[in-house]
């Protein structure tokens, strides 16, 4: 310019002089595709047409069974014969409702998309919890009652629905994916940001087991960051990137990603059939949840605070107790032994009351199976040199007021079975964020105690995330996440997950 001045660069400027950015001329996209490409575009319509046929005859399938499952141990409990051919018969009077339910549901939950973007096993749960639903406000509405004479049909095709559905999706998954990694497949990927972000989305991605995916490096926003990753080049140089190397799928991984470079990265990337995905940033989970505020002068959203009220509340509570109730009867026997070995093996109370901040900061008294010597609390301050935790926590993996029964019980996490009788009182869910002592409550940041707007949990993300071998913040973060994407099915895929994560004893302390 005359007065010396650079004009602003472009989104994509030259990467040199000699060599002009790969730009192509505007055009409309739905264009007529060439013979050759039409002949491929056919094939790939084929192979989703294929996927999404597999998934609802395995639907159809195990939708099927469970109907049919429910109804012969219903008749071999109230008759001691299945009756196979009366089930038989009434169960295919009954599938083609609760498969379209099935079908639509899923849809709309995209459990029929393509691999790469298909919900995992809790929005499956979720999705047959909601099917069940339906179809019992629509029992409860319906003129002709004469064809329900039981309810049992809908909670016992539930929990078999949960056993045929859910295991023969994820065999699938697991068959396919071995089809796909013995055949070489695998998902040519870039990243583009800077920081220490990118290097650990590329870790995070390096373990997914469904589709893998071939880190080709990086495209730097600045300097080359010294990540240990190959880098591409920078930011104008993306075109050259994606054409020379095939590129299957870009992810922005930065947080702060300019907002006009991103306008124009997903315009090259979609001129030539590339993906663009984003790893998420907390706006990006925000997001999610933002709720249209319709007239006003601009589009706004509006973020409202992750809190269970109306049906999510009695959704939850009612799963909460039904769950507690028959953990409690399971596990019965487990907490008659665990209280009769406390009361042997030390002096004390087998109960011991760990009153901490419930909901909104509320004080309760948490039960625990007493795992220390009587009076040990005292001692705590004297201790606060040898903490191993980071943050609010306090952890020491060889504390030494614990007694040889408590080290066992808490080696397994059985010193929290009696939060079921906490769970069954409304203090506590089955998942949810953990309750932390008061001396871990006072040195908590504010947004820390975001995690205090919803009921504390017995287990969470922590528990099946590392427990105790997690930095603090990426603690808060993983109850974070859980407030965003509650759903039954999450809760359910937490608890099972539970199972092994202590049986591992990984973090257990």
């Amino acid at each position: 310019m005359a007065d010396g001045t650079q004009t602003p660069e472009r989104a994509f400027p030259r990467a040199t002089e000699e060599r002009p950015t790969l730009v192509l001329p505007h055009q409309d996209v739905r264009r007529r595709k060439p013979p050759a490409l039409s002949f491929l575009l056919r094939l790939e319509t084929l192979r989703r047409f294929a996927r999404v046929v597999s998934l609802m005859a395995l639907d159809f399938a195990g939708i099927f069974a469970a109907i049919l499952t429910a109804l012969l141990f219903k008749e071999l409990v109230k008759h001691g014969d299945l009756a196979f051919q009366e089930s038989l018969q009434t169960t295919k009077e009954s599938v083609a409702f609760a498969y379209l339910l099935t079908v639509l549901l899923f849809a709309k939950e995209g459990l029929y998309a393509e691999r790469s973007v298909r919900p995992g096993m809790q929005k499956v749960i979720s999705s047959l919890f909601q099917v069940t639903v339906v179809a019992l406000i629509y029992a409860l509405i319906a003129t002709d009652r004469s064809q329900y004479s039981s309810y049992y049909i809908f909670y016992g095709t539930l929990a078999f629905a949960f056993l045929f559905v859910a295991s023969s999706r994820w065999a699938y998954e697991k068959l396919t994916g071995a089809m796909l990694r013995a055949a070489g497949y695998r998902r040519r990927a870039v990243l583009v940001g800077s920081g220490k972000h990118i290097e650990d989305v590329a870790h995070a991605l390096s373990d997914e087991v469904n589709v893998p995916v071939q880190m080709l490096g990086f495209i730097s926003l600045t300097p080359r960051p010294d990540n240990g990753l190959r880098s591409l080049g920078q930011i104008g140089e993306l075109p050259r990137v994606l054409d020379e190397h095939g590129v299957q799928e870009v992810i922005i991984a930065d947080p702060d990603f300019p907002q006009e470079l991103c306008v124009e990265l997903v315009d090259q990337c979609h001129r030539r059939g590339v993906h663009v995905r984003i790893a998420p940033s907390t706006m990006e989970i925000l997001v999610q949840r933002a709720a249209f505020v319709p007239g006003a002068t601009v589009p706004l959203f509006e973020l409202r605070p992750p809190v269970f009220e109306g049906f999510d509340y009695v959704l939850k509570r009612s799963f909460d107790w039904t769950a507690a109730f028959l953990i409690t009867l399971v596990a019965s026997p487990v907490l008659l032994l665990a209280a009769i070995a406390v009361k042997l093996s030390s002096r004390g109370p087998v109960l011991y009351h760990s009153i901490r901040p419930g909901v909104g900061g509320e004080p309760f008294a948490c039960f625990k199976f007493r795992t220390m010597r009587n009076g040990s609390d005292q001692l705590q301050a004297d201790l606060e040199s040898l903490n191993e935790a980071s943050g609010a926590l306090f952890k020491i993996a060889d504390d030494p007021r614990l007694t040889p029964v408590g080290r066992f019980l808490r080696r397994y996490s059985l010193d929290e079975l009696p939060q079921l009788f906490n769970v069954l009182a409304g203090q506590m869910s089955l998942v949810g964020p953990r309750p932390l002592p008061q001396r871990d409550f006072d040195k908590l940041e504010d947004w820390h105690k975001k995690r205090y707007l919803v009921m504390p949990g017995m287990t969470g993300l922590w528990q099946v995330s590392g427990r105790s071998d997690l930095d603090f913040d990426d603690l808060v973060r993983l109850d974070f996440l859980y407030l965003e994407r509650w759903s039954v099915g999450l809760d359910l895929s937490i608890l099972l997950k539970t199972i092994p994560a202590v049986l591992r004893k990984r973090g257990a302390y």
